[in-house]
Order: structure tokens, then sequence, then C-alpha cells
């Protein structure tokens, strides 16, 4: 049965291997495939009713077991003095290491709430302190208002490091999609301010370029969860209208604009396949690699963005568990 999410219904697709596009097939893994009709069709031109299909999907999946946390509301106040939230997930044996956390959502949607059961799950499968940062949503707060926010959270969880038992040189960040970006332009900021120190970068499949000229961003219109009509909008929610694409736009905003990458933290960036963000991610990790930082490529094959939503599909499976892995060896766990 369809079922609104997200500002529209879902679209049934075939249980073919193939999902058929308006001038191409897409050889989308078989298992990947047979469910994508279950997931929300994202319609980013109403962003309130958009914001509340969030909100409902996130009330449909349940309760999560939070069984071996410690869960608090945090806040802290940023430079024009209003307040900023945070959530912090702190195992009951938490290790010295803790993870910013940062959410997706193309600048515009998405919430710490919404990605509570992504934060359980890194704060239990890691033994990291997982701090979760609220940070204000485009177009209201354009860029570099969500980033700021982030850099916020992220002087914040330093501040408040001997309190949460967290080694100051064992502290990531975390993010996917969106949230990938502004990870990119958080190590960016942080590098150039002389801020705290971020051992780890994990960029999941990050939103880096507004020019969207790269051949995976000009020619998937109607690939699944996301496609190039929605990272317009995404772009010109955050840069403000008329300045995607033009000369002006800074590298905090679109990290893959950056000239200079030296001294950034060690890094792993995920693409998909059929993903619109795909090439612009690969070419961000090539120049990471080019300015001699550390980085680590993987490329899934058969998948979308947002793909790993069908946990129970084995490159979900492999994305999930593999990102668990990364993170807990990049922090000593």
């Amino acid at each position: 049965m369809a079922r609104t999410t997200l500002g529209i219904e879902s679209r049934h697709r075939s249980r073919a291997p193939f999902i058929i596009g308006d001038d191409v097939a897409y050889a989308i893994d078989p298992e990947l495939a047979a469910a994508v009709h279950m997931l929300p069709e994202l319609d980013l031109t109403d962003l309130p009713t958009a914001r509340k299909g969030m909100e409902e999907l996130t009330r449909e999946l349940g309760e999560v077991d939070e069984t071996g946390l410690s869960i608090t509301e945090r806040t802290t106040t940023r430079a024009d003095g209003t307040e900023l939230a945070l959530r912090v997930y702190r195992p009951d044996d938490a290790a010295p290491a803790a993870i910013l956390a940062i959410h997706g959502g193309g600048f515009v949607i998405g919430s710490v709430d919404a990605d509570h059961p992504r934060n359980v799950r890194l704060a239990k499968e890691t033994g990291a302190v997982v701090v979760a940062v609220a940070y204000r949503l485009s177009p209201e707060t354009p860029f570099p208002g969500g980033l700021e926010d982030c850099y916020t959270g992220l002087e914040w969880l330093a501040g408040h490091a001997g309190e949460l038992g967290v080694d100051l040189d064992r502290i990531a960040i975390n993010g996917y999609s969106a949230g990938g970006g502004l990870c990119a332009a958080l190590a960016l900021l942080a590098r150039d301010r002389g801020g705290p120190r971020i051992c780890f970068q994990y960029l999941g499949v990050p939103e880096v370029d507004d020019r969207l000229e790269t051949r995976s961003a000009r020619e998937f219109v109607d690939t699944p969860v996301w496609k190039r009509p929605l990272a317009e909008i995404s772009w010109d929610s955050y840069l403000g209208e008329g300045k995607r694409g033009g000369e002006d736009v800074s590298p905090y905003a679109a990290p893959a604009r950056a000239t200079d990458l030296a001294g950034l933290p060690p890094a792993y960036v995920s693409a998909m396949e059929f993903d619109p963000l795909r090439d612009e991610g690969i070419a961000y990790a090539l120049k990471l690699i080019d300015a001699g930082v550390p980085v680590e490529l993987h490329l899934f094959s058969g998948t979308f963005h947002g793909s790993s939503l069908l946990a129970y599909a084995q490159q979900a499976q492999r994305e999930l568990e593999e990102e668990i892995v990364v993170l807990r060896r990049a922090l000593g766990l």
C-alpha cells in the first residue's frame, strides 16, 4: 500500500533488478530494487509538509532500544546569544572518544529526532560518546548559519571533554549527505580557525558541490530518494536563489571548491552508484588524496542515495557495518 510520507505518496516501481528512468536503465542491486517502492518520495517544493512527513515517519518507526545509554539534552549559546540544542548519547561503559553527529536532509529537512535511531546505533556499536547537533535549517537560515551551529557544537564538545570523559585527540565527525557536506566544511573551518582538533572525518555520500556539473549530477534526474531536481532546491535554499554555480560561492559552503585541502583530518568517503552525489564525492576524495590526506573511498555498487534505509539488504548491511568498523578504527576502539 502506498503511504504518504515526506510530502508525497511512495511510488510503486518494478520489482525487477532494473529501475527504468526516462532515458536509462539503472542496474540497481536486485534486493534493493525489489523494495524501492517502499521508500518515500521526497518533495522539497513544500518544505513544511516534507518536514512534517519526516516527523511522522520517525514516529511510525517506533521506539528505539536505548538500553545501555544515558541520553541527555544539552544547550549551548551561539555568538548571537541564542541557544543551540545538542543531544548527548553516552554509553554506560563509554570509551574516551567522541563522535560529533551531523544529520542529513539536503540542508532543508532532517533533525536530531529523525536521526535518533542512527545516533543510538553509533553510540552502542562504537562505544563512543555521540553528540548530535540541532543545526538550523535553510532557507530560513541559509549558509553559514547551519555550519556555524556545527562549529559551535564542536567547540562545546571539546570544551566539555573532561566532563564527558573524552580524550581531546579522539574526536571524530560523522555525517551523511548534507551532513557529510557539513562535516567536510567543518573540517576546513576548524583547520583554518585553529579550532578543536578533529581526528577523523566520516563523509557519507557527501553533498559538497553546488555546481552540479559532474556526470552523475547531470544524468541522475529520476533516481530513487535523491535526484538532480532535489539537489537544485537544496543548494538554492542553502546558498540563496541565484547563487548556485556562481563564482563567489564559499568553499565553506561547497567544499569541492576548496583549493587547499592540506592538513585536514584523515577521511572516509562513501559513494552510491546511482546517486547524483556520486561523482562529487569521489572527486573530493581524490582531491584529499592529492593534498596528502589519508583517505579510504568506497563506491557501493548497485546502490542509490539512502539505500541503507533498507537495512535488511546485504548491500545496506555492508554499508552500515563498515561505518562502525571505520569509526572504531579511527577512534582507536
